[in-house]
């Protein structure tokens, strides 16, 4: 096998499929798995260019963060591919507490290069962009700095409170934290950039325009080197290697000789609570989905979880197009309503999303055991990772961008129901409106 261009990590599973669809734009063989490979696993897949592992390091403490980064950095190192990507949301959401990118970094040193690791956040074509170290991301045909964000700066978890970059991340590592501004990427040359480097740890890059992720690109290929070099940052480090590889005339956009199918029936479960997500809903009930809101009770009742399951089974052998939701938006008072149950009921606060998402996992692969569909959508991060470790789902390929960042998936399992699964993981800021029925009309003539 000749020496891979890039191995990943995804802090979380929707924006490990948003890098391995960045990759598939460019002609670059992708595989993204959801567990550490064996040995078997990579025989079925050794004519690929990138190898990437989807994680939930973005959902836990540094102790779990430890226990599961340790061997994905051994595994990615022992791949010798020219670059390792921590790959991160293009939000940069993390706290010292909680999926601390900072602690990654510094984990990282035990395994990579030593000198300056580049932390590259921005990607102008998914309305994130990076000014004087400065973050700022689109919504609703608008753009934010990242503190005044309407969604991300009352995040549930992790708040970003802070557009500064560097000044956020300082608080999760020791680190030196250094900028390459956009006008040093106007005014310098690649190899200049890459000679001028000062002696921080991380540098952050910024980026407006494709003009400046051009030039990032070319810093990032011109430290390339026997050692694997070791990225920080959103699906856009992929959007400037996939640059690189197609200036340097080493990839070319070709046919997948594997499509989607047109679909009959099609799933979808949403355990996302963004304002996006909602939207996407409302628009999804407009184009025919069958939308069922999860009543709160049947999370700690079995009896009427089951009589609900098989409810919603029949539904989409009759309607076709159904999803079931948790919430619709941040301001949906059945979240309240709902940690208040689960508390009363037990379920420790800082458990509550382990809980919940545990459940939506089971209840999917529940409902998919009991109708014919082979087509489904997960919109939430954290809610993806449990639902594909409930199917044995070990590796994904990109079947249909059907929108950037959140491509139509070619899921293969160990559980001979589910190999073959059309699926699509979706983060709740990704996806357009009318992302689910886009979803439905895939493969369709």
């Amino acid at each position: 096998m000749n020496r891979l261009l890039l191995g990943f990590y995804g802090d979380d599973f929707t924006g490990s499929t948003d890098a391995m669809e960045a990759l598939d734009q460019y002609g670059l063989k992708t595989i993204l798995f959801l567990r550490i490979p064996d040995q078997g696993m990579l025989k079925r897949f050794e004519a690929v260019d990138c190898i990437g592992v989807a994680g939930t390091a973005r959902a836990k403490g540094k102790a779990g963060m430890k226990e599961e980064l340790e061997p994905v950095f051994s595994f990615l190192r022992d791949l010798h591919p020219f670059f390792v990507h921590y790959k991160v949301c293009s939000t940069f959401d993390s706290s010292p507490e909680t999926g601390s990118i900072g602690f990654a970094s510094d984990l990282a040193r035990r395994y990579f290069e030593k000198g300056s690791y580049p932390l590259l956040v921005a990607a102008p074509n998914l309305g994130r962009y990076t000014v004087f170290g400065h973050h700022f991301a689109a919504f609703n045909n608008q753009v934010f700095r990242l503190d005044t964000h309407p969604v991300m700066a009352r995040h549930p978890v992790t708040p970003m409170d802070e557009a500064d970059l560097a000044k956020h991340l300082q608080k999760q590592t020791k680190q030196k934290i250094a900028n390459v501004t956009i006008l040093d990427l106007e005014a310098k040359s690649a190899s200049e950039i890459v000679k001028g480097e000062s002696e921080a740890g991380l540098i952050v890059y910024d980026a407006l325009n494709r003009g400046h992720m051009e030039k990032v690109s070319e810093v990032l290929w011109e430290k390339r080197g026997e050692r694997a070099q070791f990225v920080v940052g959103s699906s856009g480090v992929e959007y400037a290697l996939g640059e690189a590889m197609k200036r340097e005339k080493q990839t070319q956009r070709t046919d997948r000789l594997k499509k989607p199918s047109q679909a009959e029936r099609i799933f979808a479960v949403s355990g996302s609570v963004s304002d996006v997500t909602k939207s996407q809903l409302l628009a999804a009930e407009a184009a025919g989905f069958h939308a069922i809101q999860i009543p709160v009770e049947l999370f700690t009742d079995e009896a009427k979880a089951e009589a609900f399951l098989a409810d919603v089974a029949a539904m989409i052998a009759a309607k076709q197009k159904v999803v079931i939701y948790t919430a619709k938006g941040a301001d949906d008072p059945v979240i309240v309503e709902t940690r208040k149950h689960l508390s009363e009921s037990g379920v420790a606060k800082d458990e509550i999303g382990i809980f919940i998402g545990e459940k939506l996992g089971a209840w999917t692969k529940s409902i998919l055991d009991r109708v014919d569909v082979r087509r489904v959508i997960i919109s939430g991060g954290d809610t993806s990772g449990f639902v594909t470790s409930n199917l044995d789902i070990y590796g994904l390929e990109v079947l249909d961008s059907v929108a950037p960042g959140a491509p139509l998936c070619l899921a293969y399992s160990e559980s001979e129901k589910f190999d073959g699964l059309e699926i699509a993981l979706k983060s709740g800021q990704l996806g357009g409106e009318h992302f689910f029925e886009n979803v439905y009309r895939s493969g369709s003539k």
